[in-house]
Formats: structure tokens, sequence, C-alpha cells
């Protein structure tokens, strides 16, 4: 037998069998990852242009001193309404303040708020949808119809009704903004919970008589939360968009505090003679959203593959 088992492998070899693959997975390098990634960046400028933006963006919030040196609260007033220029990259408002310095301390608060906002929506909502998927029954039910009705009234309508409520402030519209969203996080969450409930490795903890608590928290969450984790950078851009709406109707930060929103909102009135003044905010607004939903997208696509 011995010889027989000899001979056919080696027939199979001279044949060009190509022999069997083994069974434990191969693990790229982390120098093939590294050139893995660099070809898949090259192939997709437009999420490094993204990366780019969005990187530039969060430098200006926590270290704004780098792009300008200008004041964004003091203004010249023999400077009131200059067009870009070199002096002023953003020409400067009615008050002679340099419109660049605004933009870019204004993102400080802007970026504050979306992040507060995301926090919120992600963290409630995510509890929510944990509780209602893994317990089920009446508190699924009652959860579930709560956020029925969240859903029924359109986000906007619901943050300016929260925030009339709160206040104003730049903390209370991203916490009114954070609310809007909860129902969302909270229906995500449900499914993945649901998903991952009926795992295998989930009933297999059970029958070996973990608590549920510990079921919950060691198996549960961790394989339900990457989805959310996604939808939460998809939602960012729409975040920024709604804080920045808040803004522009004046429930942001108070005069003369620079926001992307107040800063459109301020020069509505010098359209016709000075279009900068809203043109440029507004334009900085949309970049930053577009660059947002782009890595949201990547993020999306590469969550799909890997489930």
């Amino acid at each position: 037998m011995t010889e027989l088992a000899t001979a056919e492998a080696l027939t199979g070899t001279a044949q060009g069998t190509r022999p069997a693959a083994p069974d434990h997975p191969v693990h790229e390098g982390a120098g093939e990852r590294a050139r893995r990634l660099a070809r898949y960046l090259l192939r997709s400028p437009g999420l490094v242009l993204s990366v780019v933006l969005v990187a530039l963006v969060t430098v200006s919030a926590f270290f704004p001193g780098v792009f300008t040196s200008q004041d964004p609260l003091s203004g010249v007033p023999r400077d009131r309404l200059q067009g870009p220029g070199a002096d002023h990259l953003f020409g400067t408002d009615q008050l002679g303040r340099d419109l660049f310095a605004r933009v870019v301390h204004g993102s400080a608060l802007s970026l504050q708020a979306t992040v507060v906002a995301v926090a919120v929506g992600l963290v409630v909502g995510s509890l929510l949808g944990l509780l209602a998927g893994f317990l089920g029954g009446r508190l699924d039910d009652v959860l579930m119809r709560f956020a029925d009705v969240l859903l029924a009234i359109p986000g906007l309508l619901l943050s300016l009704a929260v925030v009339t409520a709160l206040g104003f402030g730049t903390v209370k519209v991203a916490i009114a903004v954070g609310i809007a969203s909860v129902a969302s996080f909270a229906r995500v969450m449900r499914s993945e919970v649901l998903r991952v409930r009926g795992a295998v490795y989930v009933e297999a903890a059970h029958s070996s008589g973990a608590r549920g608590l510990s079921v919950l928290l060691r198996h549960v969450l961790p394989n339900s939360a990457g989805p959310v984790l996604v939808y939460a950078a998809v939602d960012f851009g729409a975040v920024i968009l709604q804080v920045s709406t808040l803004s522009f109707l004046g429930y942001g930060a108070v005069p003369p505090a620079p926001e992307w929103g107040s800063l459109v909102s301020g020069g509505r009135d010098y359209l016709a003679t000075a279009w900068w003044l809203t043109t440029l905010p507004g334009l900085t607004i949309a970049a930053t959203v577009l660059a947002a939903n782009r890595i949201s997208r990547a993020f999306e696509r590469e969550g799909r593959e890997t489930r």
C-alpha cells in the first residue's frame, strides 16, 4: 500500500497535478499590504484628495495658527469688503475682518458640533438597538415604535424642535442633531444584533452556561459594532450639513464667534456687492461634505467586502 501511494503521488506530480493547498491561511506581510494599499490609492485619486481635504480641515480645527495668523474677531474698517487677493485670501467682510481666518477658526466649532452630534446618535441609538435586538419581546416593540415615531419626523424639523427647547449654542445644536439621528442608529444596530444573535458561536456560548450579559459584551456587541461604525462614517457628511443649516438659521454660536453656517448667513445682505462672503464659506462646507461622503463610501464598500 505504501509503494502504491508513493507511485500515485509521483504519477500525479509528473502529470502536473497541483499539490493540495495548506489547511492554514497564508497571511500577507506588511509590505504586501502596503503595496496593495498604494495600488488602491493610485486607482482612487478622488479618495486621496478627499482624505487630504478632511485632514486639512481637521488640522485647521485644532491648530488654526498653521494656516493663518489673522485675528478672526478684529477687523480694520478701512479694509472692509475687499475682494479675495494676496493680502486676504478669501477677502474681508463688512467689518474689515479677514474671511479666511474666520473660516479657518470656524472649522473648530463646526467640527466640534459634528463630532458631538455623531457621538450622541451613535451611543444612544446603539444602546437602544442593542437592547431591542438582544432582549426582544415587549421591550423591542416599545423601542422600535419609538424609533418609528422619530423616523416619521423630518430630521431638520426634529432638530429645530429640540434646539428650540434647549436654547441656542453650538453644543445644543449638536445634541439636537444627534437626537434626530438616534432612530437610524438604533435600526442599524438592531438588525445587526438580530443577525449575530442567531450565529453558532453565540448559541454555543449560551449552551456552555455563559450569562446573558457576558454573551452580550463578549460576542454580540463586538460582532455588531462594525456596520454601525461604518454608518457613523456615512452619516458624518450629512451631520456637517445639518449643523451648518441650524447655524445658518441663527441657532449656533453667538456672534461674533465664527461658524460656517453663520458665515454664510452673515453675507446674505451683500450678495450683489461682495459675493465672496457667502460663496467661499459655502464652497468650504460643500467641499468638506463631499470629501466626507467620498471617504464614507469607501468605508462602506470595504465593510461590505469584509462581511
